[in-house]
């Protein structure tokens, strides 16, 4: 049987939406001061009150530091795709070499799929055209490619670094005994 939240702790669920609204509101207007800010969180606070969003259960675990390596992982593959991407255009110019590449993702969770194929699309050179859910395959056009299966150890390397940093036990498991 689910526990039914109080009101305190519904009203605190909300506290990152009602900041997030109310950074849009101000952004929107361009200025920041006292009475955008507080029309912003009036509006912020009203939305989520009149339009609750349901509760999401993404069985997802937040772990600080390998989430902190997941970062420094697209942050280095940023730097990296770049440099490959740009050294592709000058040596090859238009006739580079690219190509749609099937690579099977492990896990089962349309939440991390969707983490996957955003990391995948974040750098230069590389991005997923379709995801094919039942067989859990994402379809990833990259440029320069060498061959195939450099892409697929990338994208298996990716899921491992995401499911590392926000992934259940489950998940991780079953990560790990696919090898």
């Amino acid at each position: 049987m689910a526990k039914r939240l109080t009101r305190k702790q519904r009203l605190l669920r909300r506290g990152p939406l009602v900041i997030w609204l109310t950074l849009v509101w101000v952004l929107l207007w361009g200025t920041l001061d006292l009475g955008t800010l507080v029309f912003g969180l009036s509006v912020a606070l009203l939305v989520s009150v009149l339009f609750p969003a349901p509760p999401i259960r993404t069985g997802m675990v937040l772990r600080p530091f390998q989430l902190l390596r997941l970062i420094g992982y697209l942050a280095w593959d940023l730097v990296i795709s770049t440099m490959r991407v740009t050294w592709q255009a000058l040596r090859f110019g238009p006739n580079a070499t690219a190509g749609i590449v099937a690579a099977r993702l492990h896990v089962d969770s349309d939440h991390l799929t969707a983490l996957i194929a955003s990391a995948i699309s974040l750098a230069p050179g590389q991005f997923v055209l379709q995801i094919d859910r039942v067989d859990r395959i994402c379809y990833v056009y990259a440029l320069c490619i060498d061959d195939e299966e450099s892409v697929r150890r990338e994208v298996a390397r990716l899921e491992r670094f995401v499911v590392a940093a926000v992934g259940s036990a489950e998940q991780r498991e079953m990560l790990q005994e696919a090898g």
